[in-house]
Order: structure tokens, then sequence, then C-alpha cells
């Protein structure tokens, strides 16, 4: 059955279905900037996550005591996905629903790229402070992604040449969590390794997340004779291996990622995660406004800022910085600002490649002395003398 309207009755349908289109659109409805913060909140690797999700919570608060961005206030939508791929898609899904306008995360890599492809779909740009599979931005299929935190061919490499060029050692073991982000780091380390020709990769193998045993794989790098390990992967299982090698007396060096480079990893390890290296973020740390975050995160949580912490600020300041200056939520308008309008943040002035890397970001090596973890120049050879 056909049903006819005159001009008039027409044109008043028109505009209450238009106006009712406007209403029912999030982006056209929203009297807030919505900043979703994906992570792992909970769990194991809490201690990740956590530092971002605080971080991106100053931010907004920081913008909010300015008049907020486009003259409304930041509200940040929270999702945990414990760093589990499996979850990640649920969070993402949550996120969008809830009409995040920019995300914030994830964390680890495996749950990044689980996620990305839903955020794509929704044209949403997401940044990460931590997530450093090189995939994620060097493969050109996640236009919508950008990162704080440079990425794990890097700081494969400066493992892999602090090894041989600093710590002089001829044999190495390379062990990995057989994830996105342990794996990855570790097969880049072996190329970098083999194409040198100054060490040999004695042991390449995976080993389990959680297990509570590691000695088979801890006594094959001791018959191997490698004189240094490095570890693709998290403190949990960094901190389990490091404990086993010192029991059975190996002064074998242990070299890790950032994923190892956090206080959780000494606290759990205890005295044997003295002498461990760990490369991480550039220390920023007298960069006048990292001491201003790491001041205002003392002050409000009572507590120190944690890994990823000043990654994860500059990253909530330069989403936010970016629909300021785009004056728009639109992922094009975003996209295009954040890579052409930089951001003083407390990891330096910083913008983004065509990519979604940042510009100007990179990884130093650290080593645990006296129960903290101290930068080690590079290129200086580290105090803590190799055992035989």
């Amino acid at each position: 059955m056909k049903i006819r309207l005159s001009g008039r009755v027409f044109l008043s349908w028109f505009i209450i279905a238009g106006l009712a289109g406007l209403f029912a659109s999030p982006a056209a409805a929203a009297d807030t900037i919505k900043l979703g913060v994906a992570g792992s909140h909970s769990g194991d690797l809490a201690s990740y996550g956590l530092p971002t999700k605080r971080a991106a919570e100053l931010v907004a608060k920081e913008f909010n005591a300015k008049g907020g961005v486009l003259g409304k206030k930041v509200e940040i939508l929270s999702e945990d996905d414990v760093c589990k791929p499996e979850l990640a898609t649920n969070t993402a899904t949550k996120l969008v629903s809830r009409g995040a306008h920019v995300v914030l995360g994830h964390i680890c890599s495996g749950a990044t790229k689980t996620a990305l492809g839903i955020y794509k779909d929704a044209g949403i740009v997401t940044m990460s402070s931590s997530a450093t599979n090189p995939e994620l931005t060097q493969s050109g299929k996640y236009p919508n992604f950008f990162r704080t935190i440079a990425s794990d061919d890097a700081q494969a490499k400066l493992d892999a040449d602090f090894a041989m060029d600093v710590l002089k050692v001829k044999k190495i073991a390379i062990l990995h969590d057989k994830g996105d982000y342990g794996k990855g780091l570790a097969e880049f380390a072996r190329g970098f390794i083999e194409a040198s020709k100054k060490a040999q990769v004695v042991v390449f193998e995976g080993i389990t997340p959680g297990a509570v045993d590691y000695s088979a794989v801890v006594n094959k790098i001791k018959q191997s004779g490698a004189e240094a390990v490095i570890y693709g992967g998290y403190h949990p299982e960094a901190s389990s291996i490091v404990i086993q090698m010192r029991k059975k007396k190996m002064g074998t060096l242990f070299i890790s990622d950032d994923g190892v480079k956090d206080d959780t990893f000494i606290k759990v390890a205890g005295k044997a995660a003295e002498g461990v290296y760990a490369s991480g973020p550039k220390d920023t740390t007298k960069n006048p406004l990292a001491i201003a975050a790491i001041a205002a995160n003392k002050s409000t949580y009572n507590t120190d800022p944690g890994a990823f912490f000043l990654n994860g600020y500059a990253a909530a300041q330069a989403l936010l910085n970016a629909i300021q200056k785009a004056k728009s939520t639109k992922y094009e308008d975003i996209a295009k600002a954040l890579r052409t309008y930089p951001v003083d943040t407390p990891l330096g002035k910083i913008k983004f490649d065509k990519r979604g890397d940042a510009i100007g970001v990179g990884f130093s090596m650290y080593q645990v002395r006296n129960g903290v973890y101290v930068e080690v120049p590079a290129a200086a050879p580290a105090t803590a003398k190799k055992k035989k």
C-alpha cells in the first residue's frame, strides 16, 4: 500500500526525521569529548596499564581546568582488557558503543592488534603508550593507529648491539613468550645478531607464559654455554626464569625489554634481579613537563608514576591537542592534526610521521642496581661484571 503525503506534511516529516537522526548521532549529541582508555587495569600486567590510565585522568583534569576541548569537558571512558587479545575485541566494542571519540590504548601489542580493526571500522583514532610491535605502524594496515613509543625493531637492535658491543658476549641465547610483542622482538634480535656476525645465537626458543617451572629451558641455556640471554616478553615469566637461573648459580647475563623494565619485576625477582638489563623509553624525567606530571601523579594518587606513565601522558595530550587543533572529532581531521601540529609533552615536543610513529622518541638501556633501574649509557661498559 502506498501512502501519499502532501508537500507540507512531507516537509514536516523530513524535518522531524532529520532532527531525530541528529540527536541519535553520538558525535553530534555528545556534550563531552570522550577519551577512551583501554588496557590492563587488573591482573598480572596492571602495573603497565594503570599508569597510563592515571596519566589520562590527569591530562583530562588539566584540560578541563582550562575550559576543556572545543568548549566541552573531557570525559574518560575506561575499559579493562587485562592485556589479553581474546578480551580486547569486547573492550574495543564497548568503547565504540559508548561513543569514544578517540582511544588511548591498548597496552600490550597482541591486544592492540586484535582491537585495531574495530576502531578502524568505526573511524576512531587510537594511540598506544606501549604497544611496540613494528607491524602496527609499518604494515600500513592500521592508518588509524599512532604511538608514543618506538617500535621493537629499534629496541631489539639496542639489545643486540648492547650485548655484542658493550658486554662483548659471543654466545647468546634468545627466549620469547610466543606473543606478538615478545616473539617479534626476539626475531628482530636474532636477525641483527646473525647479520652482524659478531656473536652466535646458540638457543632460540619460545616458552609457555604462566608456567611454574622453566628448568628445562634454563638447563638448555646452561648447556649451550650462552654468556647472555635476550628475552622478549613480560616481567612475570622473566622473573621466574632469572630466579631459576640464579638458583643454579648461573652468572649468565640477562637482557630484556620494556616489558621487564618495571619495578614489579624487581619486587618479584628480589635479589635475582640485581644486574639484569632491560631496554625502555628514554629517560626524560628532567624535562620540566615530566617533573610536573610526576608531581601531579604523586599528589593525586600517592604513588610512583610507573611504567609508560610519561608515554601515556604524552599520548593523552597529543590526542586532545589534535581535536582542539582540528576543531573536529572526525577521524580524518584528528589524524591530519597529529601529523601536522607538534605538541609539548613530558617526552619533549613531538608529532607523528605518516606511519603513526612519534618522531623523536627512542629507547635507552637500564640495569638493576641496588634494587632500582638505572640508565646505562649504550656506548659505555656497565659496572657489573659478567660472571664466569
